[in-house]
């Protein structure tokens, strides 16, 4: 799908998230996943930063998504900050829960949250104890297996079974930025859970 797209703003507090008339897709995961890669891929330019140093992000990054051809956007992409990262502070860590716990739990837009995993990693208790929060809070949601290009077609196999086992109940997308696999797949997730979302 060929889509226009644009930053809008950078959130640290909930007062400066964007009016909520648009439903939102939500991007989070354990620093270095890969977040900025896989919206860029989905946008098909390079809109959201990305850096080989973790815990870049350290903010709520709102982007205008507009499919090409109308007149008014669609949707928005919210690249949430990267959790997991043992050099952020404390206190950068309680500063950070003011504003992404509230989005999370409160946002009344926010229509999917694509939780990202590194397709290559073993399960980390911090993505499960994420699934676990979104559950909780019924937000929905479907996983993304990240950089999926590094493994064979073997190994990629035996990794999306462990994986499905691993996070057991949640769909499971495998992904590359690189090779672009998985992109029709995870924008036709996005399709499906705004067709059917209504902001009340």
């Amino acid at each position: 799908m060929r889509v226009l797209s644009r930053f809008i703003l950078a959130a640290t507090d909930p007062r400066h998230f964007p009016p909520p008339r648009l439903p939102e897709i939500a991007f989070l995961g354990r620093s270095n996943v890969g977040k900025s890669s896989v919206i860029n891929s989905l946008v098909g330019k390079k809109l959201a930063r990305t850096s080989s140093t973790p815990g870049r992000t350290r903010s709520i990054n709102f982007f205008e998504i507009r499919r090409a051809g109308q007149p008014k956007p669609d949707l928005l992409f919210a690249d949430l900050p990267g959790y997991g990262y043992a050099k952020i502070s404390r206190e950068e860590a309680a500063e950070w829960a003011n504003f992404v716990d509230p989005y999370l739990v409160e946002r009344p837009s926010l229509a999917l949250c694509v939780a990202l995993i590194d397709a290559n990693v073993p399960a980390q208790e911090s993505d499960r104890h994420l699934l676990e929060f979104l559950a909780s809070r019924g937000r929905p949601h479907v996983m993304v297996a990240t950089k999926c290009d590094r493994m064979s077609g073997n190994e990629l196999s035996q990794a999306m079974r462990q994986i499905s086992k691993d996070y057991s109940g949640v769909t499971v997308v495998p992904f590359s930025a690189k090779t672009g696999v998985g992109r029709d797949e995870l924008w036709e997730q996005i399709r499906i859970t705004t067709e059917k979302y209504v902001l009340s």
